[in-house]
């Protein structure tokens, strides 16, 4: 069996063209961030299997750092707690495994970033109505095909591809942009807190 570059780099492609169409949408959603992050509030990450994994990974680069010193943005993965999802799942139901973690954790001033390439997991929709219903601003990131997470959400990157890896590759594009805008907003306060103190 072969692999299809051709085909890999065209879908990938046409999918990263059009997270570059919505890049509106990243800037509002840096905006928001960090008013999140200015009223005391945090970022929620949220998907199941490579989505997951993808969630960890962007929690990480915002409590640790992307690029360029900064203050730590207050950050965590709903996917990471083991015991939490074996506990709720096994006593509950897994449909309710993230709306259960976000009625405890979820503050108004906070924002969550909900992944699912189909736009259609039930966990992740449960946790977005979850999320709503406290008041936190919701971001969803899904792929080509319209589900549930396209009008539920206060915003939606809807990538144009209908393969699961595509939208990923996409997810991640639009996640470390939101990064680099983090990046530039408070490791220019960084950079200004370290020349005041070398004056």
């Amino acid at each position: 069996m072969k692999i299809n570059f051709s085909h890999a780099l065209a879908e990938h492609q046409r999918a990263i063209d059009s997270v570059m169409a919505q890049a509106d949408k990243i800037e509002k959603v840096l905006n928001r961030v960090v008013q999140s992050v200015e009223s005391g509030g945090k970022v929620l990450w949220l998907g199941n299997g490579g989505s997951a994994a993808d969630a960890q990974h962007m929690a990480a680069e915002l409590m640790v750092r992307y690029v360029r010193n900064r203050r730590p943005i207050a950050s965590l993965a709903l996917t990471t707690d083991t015991s939490i999802l074996t506990a709720h799942s096994n006593d509950y139901t897994f449909d309710t495994v993230f709306a259960r973690q976000v009625e405890g954790l979820a503050k108004p001033e906070d924002v969550l970033i909900a992944l699912s390439t189909s736009g259609k997991s039930a966990n992740v929709i449960k946790a977005v109505e979850a999320a709503k219903a406290i008041g936190c601003y919701c971001v969803a990131m899904t792929g080509g095909a319209a589900g549930p997470l396209t009008d539920l959400a206060d915003v939606c990157f809807q990538v144009d591809t209908l393969e699961t890896a595509r939208a990923q590759e996409a997810h991640s594009v639009i996640s470390h942009l939101l990064c680099e805008g983090l990046d530039s907003v408070y490791a220019e306060e960084t950079d200004d807190v370290e020349r005041h103190r070398q004056s």
